[in-house]
């Protein structure tokens, strides 16, 4: 790793790379959650409002979103207790 760093330094800088790919990872899957949701529920053309079926679609998709980032949130917080 980094010379000059004491070993708790290195752990440290360790954990917090980790944390930060991990965040990465969550805002990747964000972007691949909207992507996904807009591109399965918007049908028609993009107006002042969402018509009946794209708003319920965006609400279940925005919603199973959730729970898959409760998932990965977790999931990685168990990952991270156990180092």
């Amino acid at each position: 790793m980094a010379s000059g760093l004491s070993e708790t330094d290195q752990k440290e800088l360790q954990s917090f790379i980790e944390t930060e790919q991990a965040k990465a990872r969550v805002q990747s899957s964000i972007h691949n959650f909207t992507d996904l949701c807009w591109d399965k529920c918007i049908t028609g053309s993009i107006g002042s409002r969402f018509g009946r079926g794209e708003e319920a679609c965006l609400s279940n998709c925005v919603a199973r979103f959730l729970d898959s980032s409760m998932l990965i949130v977790k999931k990685l917080e168990e990952q991270r207790q156990q180092l």
